[in-house]
């Protein structure tokens, strides 16, 4: 660990202090602590402002495990926890192979704070000036809209709480002489210094030479980022206004009032419905795609956890879910089986012997709406309900020997038919996220 210096913990700056004492808390306040200089010296400001809180504080730690150092950043901050005497919580996740590693990581943290967000709870994290500096340029090299060149916000609703950010003001070299004066200590992130990583590059080679020419360079990019949020708050209510116009349901919008709209208006609208996940701005040709494409085409825009697809003249927000489960699966009593975007149980009790098996479109099914009626291709059934192309290959299908008794959790066999004399019952949810006509 880097030493601070010697210990004093009552020597803390008042510009620092500041933004922790001006914040009204009704519930929990928890610090996202990395192990890391800023999150140290964040954990140290809240604990000297808050430490005696009736509602509590307490850290939380995210384990990325992608590299060798994450122990020690680990053992850093279960130490610094004990000698303060605060509640840490060591979350270790798992980031997965695909896509952006950095993208991922991210994503599995913020996860992690939202899930232990409840009302009126907040979580501090440590970003600073420096941070939307770097953040500001990294999105305006990027081609960034004005939404994305509003920068990191001192304040968002998080979970059932909110996370702020009450360093912003500050830059990281007043967060070092703090952590010095104090005498607090902190790890080394030893990938920081390696300039093939786009943001580390502008740290250590533009950024300072930007200053060095533009005194006060953040200054003067806050206020372009204030300006930017302004904004973006006049195009939020144009693109709300249209939305509401527009809409069949919070996750499709009809295309024929969409192709009429100005392309300004539709890549703002569009923006404005992807929201956080959008860190790009949409180009014209993808627009025009959706509007343009032949009738039966089904072009797609893939943005972050979304896609935007196209399917009998509407555009679907959809969310990207994982792959179903691979092969077959026997449905057992108590055991609840992750099928893609879909939670699929059996509920009982043991015994019964019933056997249910857990499978996906091959092609050839046939669906038996009621005991004794005729059979349909469930192909065409699944047509007559719009039910989109690529969510019908996702629906998971549960059979009872050659009969078909449940499609996803768009239908079942009625209960009296297809409940066991055990008193079985089968059990299909689905995450929000797509919807369909289901007439």
């Amino acid at each position: 660990m880097t030493p601070g210096g010697n210990h004093r913990p009552e020597t803390f700056f008042p510009e620092l202090l500041a933004p922790f004492q001006a914040l009204t808390v009704t519930g929990h306040i928890r610090v996202a602590l990395s192990g890391g200089l800023d999150s140290m010296v964040l954990l140290h400001l809240a604990h000297q402002v808050f430490g005696h809180c009736a509602n509590g504080l307490s850290a939380i730690h995210v384990n990325h495990q992608l590299q060798p150092a994450a122990a020690g950043f680990e053992a850093a901050s279960v130490e610094t926890c004990q000698a303060l005497d605060i509640p840490l919580e060591v979350v270790p996740v798992r980031i997965r192979a695909a896509g952006s590693v950095e993208t991922s990581a991210r994503d599995a943290r913020y996860q992690v704070f939202a899930d232990r967000l409840g009302p009126g709870d907040v979580l501090l994290m440590a970003h600073h000036g420096d941070d939307q500096v770097e953040t500001l340029l990294f999105r305006f090299l990027r081609g960034t809209g004005v939404r994305g060149l509003g920068g990191i916000p001192a304040e968002r609703p998080l979970g059932e709480g909110r996370l702020v950010r009450p360093l912003l003001g500050a830059d990281r070299e007043l967060l070092r002489r703090q952590a010095q004066a104090a005498g607090i200590g902190w790890q080394e992130d030893p990938t920081n210094a390696a300039t093939d990583v786009d943001r580390n590059f502008l740290r250590h080679r533009i950024i300072p030479l930007l200053s060095a020419r533009w005194p006060g360079l953040g200054a003067r990019l806050a206020a372009t980022a204030r300006a930017c949020r302004e904004a973006q708050e006049l195009a939020d209510l144009l693109a709300r206004s249209h939305f509401e116009q527009l809409a069949d349901g919070p996750h499709r919008i009809r295309l024929e009032g969409f192709g009429e709209l100005p392309l300004s208006a539709r890549r703002n609208l569009l923006q404005w419905w992807l929201g956080d996940s959008l860190d790009r701005t949409l180009s014209d040709r993808e627009l025009d795609g959706l509007v343009l494409a032949a009738a039966d085409a089904m072009p797609e825009i893939p943005v972050g956890p979304f896609a935007l697809r196209r399917f009998q003249g509407h555009i679907y927000r959809v969310t990207r879910y994982p792959d179903p489960v691979a092969g077959d699966q026997f449905l057992e009593p108590g055991r609840t089986i992750r099928d893609g975007d879909y939670t699929v149980s059996l509920k009982g009790e043991a015994g019964s012997g019933v056997s249910l098996l857990l499978t996906h479109r091959r092609g050839g099914e046939r669906l038996r709406e009621r005991a004794g009626g005729p059979s349909r291709p469930l192909k065409k059934w699944l047509q007559e309900r719009s039910v989109p192309p690529w969510e019908r290959d996702r629906l998971p299908l549960v059979f009872r020997r050659d009969e078909l008794v449940a499609v996803g959790d768009l239908w079942q066999l009625p209960q009296k038919e297809h409940t066991t004399e055990a008193g079985w019952q089968l059990d299909i949810r689905r995450e929000e996220g797509i919807v369909c006509d289901r007439k």
